[in-house]
């Protein structure tokens, strides 16, 4: 398999070592023209070489690669008849997708039925936990019932439960430096709206969160994307890009990573960290799974590897979608006292304040995370266990690898039918959220699905039960895509 390189595209061209960087070495050390064709190809499909990008000429290329101007010829003209080139006269070849291949129309959310629900990353609320929490907040609530109820920063008390769970956690935090959202997402759209004005470049990893993504293009942002692979990230090319195109802002997901699941070194973190300060670009850090640890130890907030001052650039989003539950909608933006108080002002524009008996609940569930935690992700690791066995079983073909945490598992069909497969599956009421929902250029990543393993084992078993028999029916899948289905 390739590297997890991704090209640089301010000016919207790659050079010939850059491509040939990407290539798998097999590729290298025997450079047919059919092999070359199917790696360049599968570059496109896997982000790793964005859409409308201008290829090498052939004479660059060959040269690069070690083989013969014939055979990239050759390689190229294959690629054009299988629509993933196009050549303008006078201006060069440019990767793109084949007809029909890019998504099209709205995002559908997943049909509130009984089918086996595996589009959403996110498990039930811990038995029990919310009822004592919930008794917990009842008097409490009386009490802050005979106020008028707009606390737009959020409850004192919760600031203060956030910023001391960040300070334990390595990275010392004031209550004034935490702003309370219902959820991880408004805290996003929060972030995105300071900072950024229309038209701003935003760098993302690809593929990343889907309803991240949603938001950079509600928002009207460009994106420079860079890849994550199952071997992690590029920091080179990372550097790359935010020197040379210094975008407003950066979205990463460092920590089990959605959705690949990798974690990301401490060394990446800190070139990380120095690069976006260099460039002047705005780092947010979506720590959501953090928490989600199943293999190694949970990482230390991202922002904690700044020297002094080094990090004033960081804001840090999370939430109790992951750990408790996605219908209690509170999460928070962890940032300086004066950008919270200046995301605080745009936060009143939308919604005023949040639900003050959600942050209520909060407060004792956070208080009691570290006792409930070890629970919590004993169960994860036997469900994703359950998922890897019938995988095994179902699906020997796909591949997969394992993550340290999180919550799902990237899978690659082999083949490029994610959206296919994931209509033909809708029918046998499994949802699942396709590959190429989670791309920045449409239509890639159609070899993959992200399956959670947040379901019961026996649930999961019977969803990839079906999910094997719709791909292995008698009539072969359609590489076309489909409408996307919404995910979290």
């Amino acid at each position: 398999m390739a590297s997890g390189r991704v090209v640089h595209t301010a000016d919207r061209t790659i050079g010939s070592r850059q491509l040939a960087a990407l290539l798998p070495p097999e590729v290298l050390a025997r450079p047919g023209y059919r092999a070359l064709a199917e790696a360049v190809r599968t570059l496109i499909l896997d982000g790793r070489v964005p859409l409308h990008v201008r290829l090498p000429a052939e004479r660059e290329l060959a040269e690069a690669v070690g083989a013969s101007r014939a055979t990239v010829t050759a390689a190229y003209d294959l690629l054009r008849e299988s629509g993933y080139l196009h050549s303008r006269r006078g201006s060069g070849t440019f990767t793109e997708l084949p007809a029909g291949h890019a998504p099209v129309g709205a995002h559908a959310l997943v049909p509130d039925d009984d089918g086996i629900d595996l589009a959403i990353a996110a498990m039930g609320a811990p038995e029990g936990v919310l009822g004592e929490a919930l008794a917990w907040a009842a008097p409490r609530l009386a009490e802050v019932a005979r106020t008028p109820g707009y606390r737009p920063y959020g409850l004192p008390e919760l600031r203060a439960a956030v910023a001391d769970r960040y300070t334990r956690r390595g990275l010392p935090t004031r209550p004034d430096q935490i702003l309370v959202t219902a959820g991880a997402q408004q805290a996003l759209v929060l972030a995105l709206g300071l900072l950024c004005r229309v038209g701003d470049r935003v760098m993302t990893e690809n593929p990343t969160y889907a309803n991240a993504l949603d938001a950079v293009r509600h928002a009207r942002l460009r994106t420079a994307a860079v890849a994550v692979s199952d071997r992690g990230w590029d920091m080179e090319l990372a550097e790359s890009a935010l020197r040379q195109t210094e975008p407003r802002a950066a979205y990463v997901v460092p920590d089990f990573h959605n959705p690949t699941g990798s974690l990301m070194p401490v060394e990446d973190r800190q070139r990380l960290l120095a690069a976006t300060r260099r460039a002047g670009t705005w780092l947010i850090v979506d720590e959501t799974i953090s928490e989600i640890a199943l293999d190694v130890p949970r990482p230390a907030p991202l922002a904690s590897l700044g020297s002094r001052g080094g990090a004033d650039h960081v804001l840090t989003i999370g939430s109790l979608s992951k750990t408790h539950w996605g219908g209690l909608r509170v999460g928070w933006i962890r940032a300086g006292a004066q950008l919270i108080t200046e995301l605080t002002a745009v936060r009143v524009a939308s919604d005023m304040t949040g639900s003050l008996l959600d942050q209520l609940v909060a407060i004792r569930l956070l208080a009691d995370l570290d006792q409930g935690l070890p629970a919590r992700l004993a169960q994860l690791r036997d469900q994703r266990s359950a998922l890897v066995t019938a995988l095994q079983q179902y699906t020997p073909e796909w591949r997969w690898q394992l993550p340290p945490g999180g919550l799902s598992l990237w899978v690659d069909l082999g083949e490029p039918v994610s959206s296919a497969l994931a209509e033909r599956a809708g029918a046998a009421g499994v949802h699942i959220g396709r590959g190429a929902r989670f791309g920045v250029d449409p239509g890639t990543f159609e070899h993959r699905l992200r399956i959670p393993y947040t379901l019961p084992a026996a649930r999961l078993e019977e969803g990839v039960r079906r999910l094997a028999a719709a791909f292995h029916e008698g009539v072969p899948l359609s590489p076309a895509v489909d409408r996307p289905h919404w995910v979290a």
